[in-house]
């Protein structure tokens, strides 16, 4: 069988934890910043984990994650 391809785009935005779940970065942290409050942006920094039921699409994205 053939070896299966990587989404490279979805290879750069996620990564796995120790357990195993699928970690983001949250979004509204690029720009037009000025107006958030710093609490907001700190908050925004913080990885937090995939969805469940985007959990599915993200790993066939990623078949060796």
């Amino acid at each position: 069988m053939p070896k299966l391809k990587t989404r490279r785009s979805a290879a750069k935005r996620f990564r796995a934890t120790g357990s195993g779940k699928i970690r983001r970065r949250k979004a509204f942290k690029n720009h037009l910043l000025e107006h958030k409050g710093s609490e907001r942006t700190r908050r925004l920094s913080a990885l937090t984990l995939v969805n469940e039921r985007d959990d599915e699409n993200v790993r066939l994205m990623l078949p060796y994650l």
